[in-house]
């Protein structure tokens, strides 16, 4: 472009330009010389080439065909494909790229094994002799340092420079500050566990140990939770092993969850023995002389015999005591554990003494006394009393209260004197470091391996093979005649498979699930055809049974799982590829077993209730399936945690409380469903009873009229109850041996114990139903024909009972007449089962039925200047204090209360913030107990926003339990009774 035709404005001011015909008669000239030329040079001719010259474009172009800026065909080349996207269709909330997220919610050190003191192949050809191998259960409280022991064991046997590097502290809770993740537990391999510093899974731990002889055994240890709502995963725990190894902290002794996990190691017949931990804090904190240490120490072992003789079938063989060699001393923290033998076995070997270890360890506890100057024990002082010193005192705790004093006051001069003869030899850059580090160094040192732990487990567990036969008669529902009885007796890997699956673990990024569980007997390998058995299967109803291919099968070490081939009875192994059909717990047996021979494991006793529960629903509509599918592995990773769906519709979740529901809530939201969930405020189960017996009999029809059952209901004893939860007395026992059990027990005429038919609502539920009928006015062979039908509506009624649609509980219903018809086609389930409903309900509305709620056991550490701010709180809840004493050696004082648990939620923020957060409290369900009041009294007077009390209380529960669950606001019994002048006689009764 020319500057010169143009002014500092733009305007054209250059020579005339041509006009628009000009340059169209411009054009024409043109194009005809180009004709001219072509056809002088081509000719004429279809094949002619003709030449079009593209006039300028002058038409008018609609704004849909508009084109402002290039398609992507023009950008990019053909065959790009174009989205067309509508605007607002992603939330802001999403970036456009999201970035690639790593779903991994626990620790898992899989890919790259960790190196170990023993090869992995040697602990897997270990597992392969069962008389090698010990099933251990690590238990006790809150806090008492099971973990801790724990990793004793691990930072022995692994490389974990973490461990060694990581500060111990003197608190309750024996955690360490970690300077990194991975010198956490080792067995806290959840996010969630590693946030609240608290165990909430029971995991497995498989390693190779050595005792004080050199001789190597395979561990198998189950690390369990302490907290009191997570008794579940303790009872999975006790499933697969063989023995339990008891933890006490031995300040605090012991505590509630030291006796729960003590009763249910006695309920399943697993060997006791017991680790006395944290002793160091006998010395830093509460400074006790070693006299009054040793009197501390004799206390707690004394606490643990106790309790285990409170126990129901316990004997003098399972007390334990330190001369017996089933209780060990440690401080897991500081890294040592040792039993008298093996402190024995050090003296025997420093010294040269022409003694055994054996025999130096039983004069080393109890009232023996060494006399310095004879150098020989007796059983009591000497006259003058100075010249005897206890044992235990002499060679055990003052050694160890001078190493504590020589690393804690000395400098370094005169400690590596000290270190040097006790043949410890530490760099000079360990004396740089600080009191606690320096004393976990030299403690390590000085007592080496935990060698004494291992060998209190070996000779005082049993073994796979030795405990067979117990753990079968007292597990397997199958005929123990069967080849396969025998097979799980021997623990035989060449029988029959049998494994009982116990528990079910989430990988690391929660997408699929492994079952853990025990080999009673045969062999498992990958790609092994099994039949999955669940816990409702039984002979001749294959309906909870299916076909699975092992897909893959590990040894499970909590941080890494070590591939194997196959393994043989008496291990514990984990399984891929099995868990589609399993709900909780499963038994897994081989394809090859005839369907009549098959039968199960029986399933978990859990030794508490779900009693909790909270409403959820997705914050999206649209997202329900996604819940759905979170609750169902909800259901998988939780023993105890169970889904129902209401009437109304809305989801209910049960726990065991406030942490455990926390837990659940936090898995759903973040590993399992990852959608935005709303939760309703935590309410209590109830149970429905009666508290008189009926004092009419109630009688229902069948639809078609031509059925007549006559039933009354009346209370039964708690401890039938008990027995019945239990599994004390079985549903399916023969009519002689049920008669004479509860003969026997309860005081029961033998007629009334062999008539029981069922236990209600489950095999094993508090309700019972029984045949009073009398030949001559029932026909006993029709009334045979139709008990399933009959039963099927009592467990239906104990079910849903008719007050506010929750479980009956200590109720028992007497079948007292049946008329029924003649023919087969007017007696079936379609008319009876209702019938019995109906009927359980009216006789259950007239026994004075009551409502039940549960109450939690609390037990409360605090110091002396508050108590009597516990007591007011407690006060404040409806509780009731029934324990108050200080604890023996302890500045402490142990409360124990009991609490209704629907105003127990919030209890714990209650009690610290009242005590200044020097209280600590467990609290976990005890039992249940009827509610004040008539619930189905209609003179009671409710006004809204006004808490109700005394006698008010069951009518208010039941109203608004109600309402809750969309029902009418009252019971009435008119709708269960069809005959008018019985109802007639019914309602003045109640008036």
């Amino acid at each position: 472009m020319d500057e010169s035709n143009y002014d500092e404005f733009g305007n054209y001011i250059g020579p005339e330009l041509a006009t628009s015909s000009e340059e169209e008669s411009e054009v024409e000239h043109r194009a005809e010389e180009v004709d001219s030329d072509h056809s002088e040079d081509e000719g004429p001719g279809p094949m002619a080439m003709e030449l079009r010259v593209e006039a300028p474009q002058t038409q008018i172009v609609l704004h849909e065909d508009k084109q402002y800026y290039p398609d992507a065909e023009d950008v990019f080349g053909p065959g790009v494909e174009a989205l067309v996207q509508e605007e607002d269709t992603q939330p802001l909330t999403e970036p456009i790229v999201a970035p690639i997220t790593e779903r991994k919610f626990q620790v898992d050190e899989s890919a790259q094994l960790p190196d170990t003191m023993y090869t992995k192949e040697f602990l897997v050809d270990l597992l392969g002799h069962p008389n090698m191998v010990r099933n251990i259960a690590l238990g006790g409280h809150l806090h008492h340092g099971k973990t801790a022991l724990l990793d004793v064991l691990v930072a022995a046997t692994h490389s974990w420079p973490e461990w060694d590097a990581a500060t111990p502290i003197a608190t309750p809770t024996t955690k360490m500050r970690q300077p990194n993740e991975r010198a956490f537990g080792y067995t806290d391999v959840h996010r969630l566990e590693r946030q609240r510093g608290i165990g909430l899974k029971s995991m497995p731990m498989s390693l190779v140990a050595q005792n004080t002889k050199g001789k190597s055994y395979a561990l198998n240890i189950m690390d369990t939770p302490g907290h009191a709502n997570f008794i579940d995963e303790v009872a999975a725990a006790l499933r697969l092993a063989d023995g339990v190894v008891v933890v006490v902290d031995a300040v605090e002794g012991v505590m509630s969850g030291t006796e729960r996990v003590i009763r249910a190691a006695v309920r399943e017949g697993l060997g006791i023995t017991l680790v006395i931990n944290k002793v160091d804090r006998l010395i830093l904190e509460l400074k006790l002389p070693p006299e009054d240490a040793y009197i501390k120490l004799k206390h707690t072992v004394e606490e643990v015999n106790s309790t285990i003789a409170t126990c129901p079938h316990t004997d003098a063989s399972m007390r334990v005591s330190p001369e017996l060699g089933n209780v060990c001393f440690a401080s897991a923290s500081f890294g040592w554990c040792f039993s008298l033998e093996s402190f024995a076995a050090r003296y025997v070997d420093t010294w040269q003494m022409p003694v055994a270890p054996k025999e130096l360890a039983r004069r080393l506890w109890g009232d023996v006394y060494y006399h310095a100057e004879r150098r020989t024990f007796m059983r009591r002082r000497a006259p003058d009393g100075k010249q005897a010193v206890r044992s235990f005192v002499h060679f055990v705790l003052e050694p160890l209260y001078k190493i504590f004093a020589q690393v804690v006051g000395e400098d370094e001069p005169q400690l590596r004197t000290t270190l040097n003869a006790l043949g410890i030899r530490l760099r000079k850059a360990d004396y740089a470091m600080n009191a606690r580090d320096l004393l976990r160094r030299v403690l390590c040192h000085f007592f080496g391996p935990p060698t004494g732990l291992v060998d209190m487990c070996v000779a005082h567990i049993k073994s796979p093979a030795a405990n067979a036969r117990a753990k079968t008669e007292h597990l397997y529902t199958g005929q123990m005649d069967g080849a396969t009885a025998a097979a799980m007796r021997a623990c035989d890997a060449e029988g029959p498979l049998v494994v009982s699956v116990a528990k079910q673990y989430p990988s690391s990024d929660a997408s699929q699930f492994y079952v853990l569980g025990r080999i009673f007997s045969g062999h498992i390998s990958a790609g092994q055809k099994v039949r999955v058995l669940g816990e409702a299967f039984a002979p001749g109803d294959d309906e909870d049974m299916a076909l699975a291919t092992v897909s893959d099968a590990w040894v499970y070490c909590s941080r890494y799982r070590i591939p194997v081939s196959g393994l043989g009875a008496g291990s514990w192994v984990l399984l891929s590829g099995v868990d589609a059909s399993i709900a909780k717990t499963a038994t897994i047996v081989d394809t090859s077993v005839a369907e009549a021979e098959l039968a199960i494991v029986r399933p978990l006793q859990l030794p508490a209730d779900a009693v909790v529960k909270i409403a959820v629903e997705p914050v999206a509509p649209t997202e329900l399936p996604k819940l759905l599918s979170g609750l169902r592995k909800i259901g998988k990773s939780y023993p105890l945690a169970h889904t129902r769906v209401e009437e109304s519709g809305e989801h209910i979740l049960l726990g065991t409380g406030e942490l455990y529901l926390d837990c659940i809530m936090h898995d759903l939201r973040t590993m399992y469903a990852e959608i935005d969930i709303k939760v309703a405020d935590p309410v209590v189960a109830f149970r429905e009873t009666t508290s008189e017996t009926s004092a009419i009999r109630v009688f229902g029809d069948s639809p078609n009229g031509k059925n007549r059952l006559t039933i009354i209901a009346e209370p039964i004893d708690p401890g039938i109850c008990e027995d019945i939860e239990s599994g004390r007395v079985q549903a399916d026992w023969p009519a002689r041996q049920m008669g004479q059990f509860f003969e026997a027990n309860h005081g029961w005429d033998i007629l009334a114990g062999r008539s029981i038919w069922a236990f209600g609502p489950t095999v094993s539920g508090p309700n019972i139903l029984s045949d009073d009928t009398l030949p001559a006015e029932t026909d006993r062979a029709r009334l045979r024909m139709v008990r399933d039908s009959i039963k099927q509506g009592f467990v239906w009624a104990t079910r849903e009972g008719p007050l506010c649609d929750e479980p009956m509980r200590s109720t028992r219903f007497r079948i007292l007449n049946a008329d029924l018809a003649e023919s087969a086609m007017h007696r079936g389930g379609g008319q009876l089962i209702p019938a019995a409903r109906r009927v359980c309900y009216s006789s259950f509305l007239t026994a004075s039925p009551r409502l039940m709620e549960p109450i939690s056991f609390v037990e409360i550490q605090a110091p002396r200047d508050c108590v009597s701010n516990v007591y007011t709180v407690i006060g404040r809840r409806r509780g009731h204090v029934t324990h108050d004493a200080p604890k023996p050696g302890s500045p402490m004082y142990t409360i124990h209360a009991l609490v209704p648990t629907i105003d127990a939620s919030g209890f714990e923020t209650d009690l610290r913030t009242f005590t200044h957060g020097q209280a600590f409290c467990q609290l976990f369900f005890d039992h249940w107990q009827a509610v004040p009041g008539d619930p189905l009294d209609r003179e009671v007077v409710l006004r809204p926003l006004e808490p109700s009390a005394g006698q008010q209380l069951a009518r208010d529960f039941m109203l608004k339990t109600r309402r809750r669950k969309g029902l009418s606001d009252d019971v009435s019994i008119d709708k269960f009774i069809d005959d008018p002048t019985l109802r007639d006689v019914v309602r003045e009764f109640q008036q």
